[in-house]
């Protein structure tokens, strides 16, 4: 053989291993290599609700088990209930000090950072879920959520949302105006300021003591979430009128990573964790929405009955409302920002909710 034939000849065989040599299942096992040598990354998350607490604490445990599915392992959270690793309320902080990687919570729990922050969980007689979502991602709520929360190092999702709460549980009927002055009621954030203008006395509680408290008539009155929950705290025992809500319309629950070490994470990583938020969002509000219809059966079997304010009371809470914008926006610039992001994208969507989802639940 001619050197020349030779060599066309090994040319020819290399060009051949090259196109038909890698077989699928060498392809396949270059990629098994490629994913065991990938740096395994864990992460560490603590929340502010205990062990296996329905729907939310739970819906926390799945987004973990999608995140480790979703990296094909690379990447594993581990989740931690209240005050394992720290507080209920303190993960803002320990989150923003690095000393853990991320949280499950409300944004209406840091009001006392920055005011703004409440607004994030939605605002008394505001937009619902649907609407807020939608807010979030194409009205310019996340870029001022993720602008305030990055002046403490922290990089917010929205993770999971409760749908509309309950108006709360009252040990004597509220038949006026009149009816709430006095009342020492358990209610946080925004919709606990509206209601001091009316006339109450809005008083923190941890979950732990609020049943004890209604019962020996320390407080007069609870809000809580919705039947799913609230049927767990035997609240119906102790104060039997239960009313229809209007101060959490759509409240927005987040798990929020550690900005510096969130931005620290692969490609990869980042988008995991952004689709399985995603995830978590739609599911943790469907749970609700499922959990509560199943509840209310159960409420409605043991006698309890659901009850409307009077119109004064709902009149009067829309000024009240509107006393509370203005205060918190005169004393703080980042709040009047963000209500003014929030009010915009309200009046472009309630037109369109109104003729559309409104309109469809008054004649169905």
């Amino acid at each position: 053989m001619k050197r020349r034939d030779f060599v066309k000849g090994a040319l020819a065989a290399g060009a051949a291993v090259s196109f038909t040599g890698c077989t699928r299942e060498m392809i396949e096992g270059k990629k098994s290599v490629n994913i065991a040598r990938r740096k395994k990354v864990k992460l560490k998350i603590a929340t502010s609700w205990p062990a296996n607490f329905p729907i939310m604490g739970t819906g926390v445990d799945r987004f973990a088990e999608k995140v480790k599915a979703m990296s094909g392992g690379t990447l594993e959270i581990k989740v931690y209930p209240k005050n394992i690793l720290v507080p209920a309320l303190a993960v803002f902080d320990a989150t923003s000090s690095g000393q853990i990687d991320g949280f499950h919570s409300g944004p209406y729990y840091w009001k006392g950072k920055n005011p703004a922050f409440a607004l994030f969980s939605g605002l008394p007689l505001g937009m619902v879920a649907s609407e807020l979502n939608c807010w979030m991602n194409y009205g310019g709520g996340y870029e001022l959520w993720r602008e305030l929360y990055g002046r403490y190092n922290l990089y917010p999702f929205m993770g999971g949302n409760t749908g509309v709460q309950m108006g709360g549980w009252f040990r004597k009927p509220i038949g006026s105006l009149a009816d709430l002055k006095g009342l020492k009621m358990r209610i946080p954030g925004l919709g606990g300021e509206v209601m001091a203008k009316l006339g109450v006395n809005p008083i923190l509680l941890p979950a732990g003591e609020i049943y004890t408290a209604l019962e020996r008539g320390t407080i007069d009155a609870t809000e809580w979430v919705g039947p799913a929950l609230d049927i767990r705290m035997g609240f119906y025992k102790v104060a039997p009128y239960y009313y229809t809500g209007w101060h959490e319309p759509g409240s927005i629950l987040e798990i929020t990573f550690n900005k510096a070490r969130f931005e620290s994470l692969g490609d990869e990583h980042r988008a995991i964790l952004h689709y399985a938020a995603e995830s978590m969002n739609s599911e943790m509000y469907h749970e609700f929405m499922d959990q509560n219809a199943r509840a209310l059966e159960k409420l409605k079997k043991v006698g309890v009955k659901i009850y409307d304010f009077p119109p004064e009371v709902i009149a009067a809470a829309k000024k009240a409302v509107q006393q509370v914008v203005a205060e918190q926006s005169a004393e703080s610039d980042d709040f009047k920002r963000v209500y003014a992001s929030m009010e915009a994208y309200y009046r472009l969507i309630k037109p369109w909710t109104d003729i559309s989802e409104a309109r469809y639940l008054a004649i169905r």
